[in-house]
C-alpha cells in the first residue's frame, strides 16, 4: 500500500494533468498555434513523469527496505557481508532513484549467498 501522503501528492498531480489535457483539447478546438499546443503537451508529459517517478521511487524504496530488513535479520553482524549490509543500511535514505535498482540487486545477491551458506552449513 502506498503511504497516504504519496497517494495524495500523486492524485493532486493527476488532477493538475487532467486540467492540462483539458486545456490542450480546448486549444485544439480553438485552432491555437501548434507551437503553443506542443508546449502544453510537453508540460503535461513532464508532470505525468514526475507523478510516475514519485510513485516508482516509493515502490522501489519499499522493496529495497524490505529486502534489507530480511538480510539484516539473517546476518546479525557476524556474516561475511555484514560490512556491506551496514553500508547499504547507512546509505539507504540518501539513494537516488537511479541507484535503487542496483542496490536491490546487491541485496538479492547477498541474500542468495547467505542462503547458499546456510544450506552448506546444515549439510
Amino acid at each position: 500500500m502506498v503511504p497516504k501522503d504519496i497517494t495524495e501528492d500523486v492524485i493532486k498531480r493527476l488532477h493538475y494533468i487532467k486540467g492540462q489535457l483539458g486545456g490542450i483539447e480546448k486549444m485544439l478546438k480553438e485552432g491555437k498555434d501548434p507551437d503553443q499546443i506542443i508546449n502544453q503537451f510537453k508540460a503535461a508529459e513532464q508532470a505525468l513523469n514526475k507523478a510516475h517517478f514519485l510513485l516508482l521511487d516509493e515502490v522501489l524504496r519499499k522493496g529495497l527496505a524490505l529486502q534489507l530488513a530480511d538480510v539484516i535479520k539473517a546476518c546479525p553482524g557476524n556474516c561475511q557481508d555484514a560490512q556491506k549490509i551496514a553500508f547499504l543500511q547507512e546509505k539507504f535514505p540518501h539513494l537516488e532513484l537511479s541507484e535503487i535498482t542496483g542496490k536491490i540487486k546487491e541485496v538479492e545477491s547477498i541474500n542468495e549467498r547467505m542462503i547458499k551458506n546456510n544450506v552448506k552449513a546444515r549439510e
